[in-house]
């Protein structure tokens, strides 16, 4: 399969998920995270679900990184240069829908991607060599590139790895993947 193949049959997979279904396996994906060794670190990037594309609902696992002083970041797209900013996550930050149909901080205080200690990527598929297909933007793999080389990348999927995805340049490598009834390690 060529990687627009493997979109299409996990936007497709996705759009058979109830909204139960989506909270569910979020919910099972939140406690899953809770078992990975990153828990003493302090800057974390967290993306904000598009309801929409039926994405697992990062609400979840937002709510466990607060309950642990964590410093979480959030996405702020600039679709003219696909590139994004990283805003930190405060009580009083105003989040809107963006033109794009993406949640998203109005304002805020930026942080580089060089201080982040654990991304947390969205994807549509990855294998089990931690290889991932993205929506093909290309925004995480040139924030992930930014990053420092011990950040930690972790996918969060509500489907199983793919045994392999392709023979072409791959999107950014993951460290982890959570999917609801495993962790993957790579």
């Amino acid at each position: 399969m060529q990687k627009a193949e493997f979109r299409k049959k996990y936007l497709d997979l996705r759009q058979s998920l109830s909204a139960e279904d989506i909270d569910n396996l979020s919910i099972a994906i939140a406690n899953q995270a809770l078992k990975l060794p990153i828990w003493e670190n302090t800057y974390y990037h967290v993306f904000l679900s598009i309801s929409e594309k039926k994405e697992i609902n990062t609400e979840f696992l937002l709510h466990i990184l607060q309950g642990k002083d964590k410093s979480i970041c959030v996405p702020k797209a600039n679709f003219d240069t696909f590139e994004m900013q990283h805003i930190l996550l405060q009580e009083n930050t105003l989040i809107k829908i963006s033109a794009y149909g993406i949640p998203e901080p109005v304002e805020g205080i930026a942080i580089p991607p060089q201080q982040f200690d654990v991304v947390f990527v969205p994807l549509l598929a990855f294998d089990t060599q931690g290889n991932r297909v993205g929506y093909g933007k290309g925004f995480y793999d040139r924030f992930l590139a930014q990053c420092k080389p011990e950040c930690l990348k972790i996918g969060v999927s509500f489907f199983k790895a793919e045994e392999y995805l392709l023979n072409e340049n791959i999107d950014f490598p993951l460290d982890y993947c959570i999917t609801p009834e495993k962790i993957y390690k790579f």
